[in-house]
Order: C-alpha cells, then structure tokens, then sequence
C-alpha cells in the first residue's frame, strides 16, 4: 500500500504539471462539469435523486451540464489514477470512506475547508464519516451516506432463554450467559478489531490522537484500557469463537446459517446471508453502550464526495452541495439509506446504530498498521492471556506510535 501512496503521489504531481500548463494558455469558459458515483445511484429509486440534485444545481448555473458518469467498486480508483496522471480527473468523485486518507495524503483532491459552513448539516454531520474526510486540520471530503453495524440474532433462541433485546452492554451480557451454550451466544472473532475498538471509543478512548503535529498511540491510556478490558470480559462471557483468527476465517454469518451462533455482530447487511432456515427467525437490534439506552459507537461503513485537483472547485463545491441538501437527504433516507447527518436520522435499527460513530486514525501510513495486524496482535495476546491488557495496550501503543510517525 506504500508503493500505492507513492505511486498517487506521482500521478498527483503529473496532474499538477498539465494543470500548470492549461492554465498559462488560457481556459476556456466551463460549460460543463463531470460527476463520478458508484452504480448504486443508476438504481431505478437513486436516480431520480440525482437528477433532483442536478436541476437544483443547474438552476443556480444555466447553461452548464452535469455529466455523471457511473463507476464501479472494483475499478473506480485504477480509473481515477488514469485521469489523475492525463490531468483529466471527474469534478466530483464518490470514494469510499477507508479510501479517502491515501488519496488526501497524496494532495489528490482540493481542500474545501473554507466552504464547510456553506453545505448542509455540516455540523451534525455523522462522526465516522466526517473523520474519514479530514486530512492534517483540513476537509477534503463530505459524508454522503452511510452503512451502519448492528447484533442479528435469532429470536426463537432468545425467546427460549426468556431474555428480550439488551438495551446496555451489562443486559447483552447477561443475555448471553443465559443463552444455550451449545452456541455461541454472540459470534466474535477474537481479533476482529472492529468490534473491539467499539468498545474502546464506548469508554472514551482512541486508538491515536496528534499531539503537536504528531502521532501517538493512546490505547494504553486507563480509557482505552477500560474499553479493552470490558471487550475481554463481553468476549470470554458471550463468545465460543477462536480468540486468535479474524473475522473471515469464518465469516461470522456461515457460522449463524450452521446454526451455530444465537447471534453476531457486524455490518446490517449480513441478514442477508442468514441461511434460508433462519431468514423468519432473524431480528436486528442496536449494540448496546455501556451506558443503558445508548448505542455503542460503530464503525461505518460509508461513501464521501470529494473534489479532485484540477476541478473547477466552484462548480463542483455547488453540485455536492446540491447533492447533499437537505431534500437529497431526506429522498435518500426514503430509499433505506443512512443520511450522512444525526439531524435527519429516525428510529430504525441501522439509524439508531449510525448516531454515534468512530474511525480510524487519518494519518498516511494507517495502512501500515492494519497491514502489520498490530491491533489484531494485541486482541489475541489480551484473550489467551499472553499478555496483560496493559501490556499488550502499551506494545500496542509504542508500535503505533513508530509505525505512524515513521
């Protein structure tokens, strides 16, 4: 992922240079301007948001087009590297929040931090999303949507134990404990790190925080200890899983359609894969906080907009604003979506999950730290009892530290 980073920076400075030399023979007057969404926005329900989004736009514009162009998850970036390195690059791209940072860090998209104020609920924007398009104090990137994380569980088996949905951490475990053991209550993989730094941000604490333009490790901070020693104790009470594999090996939801797991946590979407035996015994709840009738801060899963160098920054600026009005948002919400802000979010399951959020450090070399599994390291050393979970929040923490700053 390094050599991705180096290879954008590259392509960044190669736009540059032809946007310098555009730029000293004159451009023409901008007729148009060029929108890159994913193909979920070409559904038959989506598309008439976009086309609301483009007449509002051009109303404040006459005369100038929208030319959206809808791509694809598995080629988007490889495209846009393309147009990066041709100086050709869409006004607007949707990015996906966990491939904001590489990008921001390489200078690829315009800082839009002065128009903040001017867009749509900018201030009650959704916390994960809105963390993923910040990069060194400035916006680069605003939330669009979101996927939230939730419990799916099987109703006949908390209907047997008597137990009814948990409203706080101590109620799931409790429920947990009285389901049958033959299995497992709640489906974790030990090292899902997802699912554990939930309950380090449940308690106040962060993964890492810029101390004086710096990076440092905080997880050995008595926060994020709290949260760490409170996922040991929810995982070695609820969870018959392998306290040393991740989280696809298995995927939690083939070990629920076995008939294995009375219930799992991750992303909504996994009611999908449930196993046809269990679709009309399947329900979804909010993971609950330690504090009754919260939600447990998740990760979310999620799209930004952004604006790429070489754009007409103006333009686009207006096009995401239009696209994220309060009007896009409440159509989106119409559609099953997840607005990108707390204001406009309702009472169903994925809602309630999606109003307190985390993310991960948007620091440049953050690959670097998934990649060398450092936070699944220190999960399976905290569960066998390796190591204590100060020792292993500190070993952590200093690897961290290095590994960002390096």
């Amino acid at each position: 992922m390094r050599a991705r980073i180096i290879g954008v920076l590259a392509l960044v400075s190669a736009a540059l240079a032809v946007i310098a030399a555009t730029a000293s023979g004159g451009a023409a007057a901008t007729n148009s301007i060029t929108v890159w969404l994913q193909v979920d926005a070409q559904a038959a329900n989506w598309e008439p948001i976009v086309k609301a989004a483009n007449a509002a736009f051009q109303r404040e514009h006459p005369g100038v087009a929208v030319n959206v162009q809808y791509q694809t998850w598995g080629s988007h970036l490889q495209k846009f590297d393309a147009t990066l390195a041709g100086g050709s690059a869409p006004d607007v791209i949707e990015m996906g929040n966990t491939e904001m940072t590489k990008y921001m860090a390489a200078g690829a998209f315009q800082d839009i931090t002065s128009d903040k104020g001017s867009i749509a609920n900018s201030a009650t924007w959704l916390d994960g999303l809105a963390a993923a398009g910040r990069y060194g104090g400035k916006l680069y990137g605003v939330p669009y949507y979101a996927g939230s994380r939730v419990v799916t569980y099987r109703t006949d088996l908390f209907k047997k134990a008597g137990v009814k949905v948990p409203t706080s951490l101590a109620e799931f475990t409790a429920t947990a404990r009285k389901l049958d053991r033959a299995f497992s209550p709640v489906y974790i993989a030990g090292t899902d790190w997802y699912v554990a730094m939930s309950f380090v941000y449940d308690n106040g604490g962060a993964i890492a925080r810029q101390v004086s333009g710096k990076w440092k490790g905080t997880l050995a901070s008595p926060k994020a200890i709290a949260g760490l020693t409170a996922y040991r104790n929810f995982f070695l009470a609820s969870s018959r899983a392998s306290k040393t594999t991740d989280e696809t090996k298995p995927n939690p939801y083939d070990v629920y359609a076995q008939g294995n797991a009375g219930s799992m946590i991750g992303p909504g979407w996994f009611s999908c894969c449930v196993g046809d035996k269990y679709k009309g015994l399947t329900a979804q709840f909010v993971m609950p906080s330690k504090t009754k009738g919260q939600p447990m801060p998740g990760f979310l899963g999620g799209s930004l907009l952004a604006v790429p160098i070489g754009a007409n920054k103006s333009l686009a600026v207006d096009w995401v604003k239009a696209y994220t009005s309060n009007a896009s948002m409440t159509a989106l919400r119409g559609i099953g979506n997840i607005p990108n802000t707390t204001s406009l979010l309702g009472n169903s399951v994925f809602e309630r999950a999606a109003r307190r959020s985390w993310f991960v450090p948007t620091a440049k070399n953050w690959v670097n730290v998934e990649n060398g599994n450092i936070l699944r390291n220190m999960l399976a050393q905290i569960l066998t009892g390796k190591l204590s979970v100060k020792q292993a929040a500190q070993s952590a923490s200093d690897n961290i530290s290095s590994v960002l700053n390096a």
